[in-house]
């Protein structure tokens, strides 16, 4: 494959804002295969568009919400019961792991326990500091968006070409720090201009749209008063199954 894909497996926000499924992100190169984010329904998801969890090597995670992270104890148990064999990463912030056994646990009680087929590993990822994760580099930044740990946008070179990923977040600095020079940054527009805590809005991001340094933005995790004015807008925007190469 030459370049990177980028689908969009679930474009949505975790209400389900005009029927889109969860935040979920496939990234595909010659090398390797892996998710940014993996929401409650990203299974679902990846099903739907033929997608096997077996040749997804890792899972990078900006945050610890349900929308996205909440689909890895589905994704785990899927795993388990079609016999992978194959290593899977799951890398994001601090407490990751633990958050995420506590949620197998939740959902399916002593799955958490059970010592699975396949190795599985995860990674806290270090702010502000390049980081291997597996084929691939992650940098994560700190946003704003609570989240009961850190929340990280993820700055990723993959065979060449720099993904950013904003993750939720409102406006901060840290945005300019992982969009700059990136071949695509993944940006949440919640809402078209009403100003939200811990959410950045349309309005806001085309403020700083000459700041970002980045060659093409497409935004995603947008409510319903977001998709009712794409009408207005004057950048791409995600929806479930959209494939773009960079």
């Amino acid at each position: 494959m030459d370049g990177v894909r980028v689908t969009f497996l679930g474009s949505g926000d975790a209400f389900g804002s005009g029927g889109r499924l969860q935040t979920c992100i496939l990234v595909e190169a010659a090398q390797t295969r892996f998710l940014l984010d993996c929401g409650a329904s990203s299974l679902i998801a990846m099903k739907k568009q033929g997608v096997s969890g077996s040749s997804i090597g890792a899972v990078l995670l900006t945050h610890l919400h349900g929308d996205h992270f909440g689909g890895i104890p589905f994704f785990i148990l899927d795993a388990q019961f079609s016999k992978r064999e194959e290593p899977l990463l799951i890398a994001g912030p601090p407490g990751t792991e633990s958050r995420v056994r506590a949620a197998m646990e939740a959902l399916f009680p002593k799955s958490s326990e059970t010592s699975q087929r396949f190795r599985l590993d995860f990674i806290e990822l270090p702010l502000s500091t390049s980081c291997a994760v597996g084929s691939v580099r992650v940098t994560a930044e700190p946003v704003v968006h609570f989240s009961g740990a850190h929340s990280l946008a993820l700055r990723v070179e993959c065979c060449g070409r720099t993904i950013a990923y904003s993750g939720d977040t409102e406006w901060t600095n840290s945005l300019l720090t992982v969009a700059r020079g990136a071949d695509l940054f993944i940006c949440e527009s919640y809402f078209f201009d009403k100003k939200v805590k811990f959410h950045l809005d349309y309005a806001t991001l085309m403020e700083r749209k000459s700041d970002l340094g980045c060659k093409r933005i497409v935004l995603t995790h947008m409510s319903e008063d977001m998709l009712g004015r794409l009408g207005d807008v004057d950048v791409e925007w995600a929806e479930d199954g959209k494939t773009i190469l960079i």
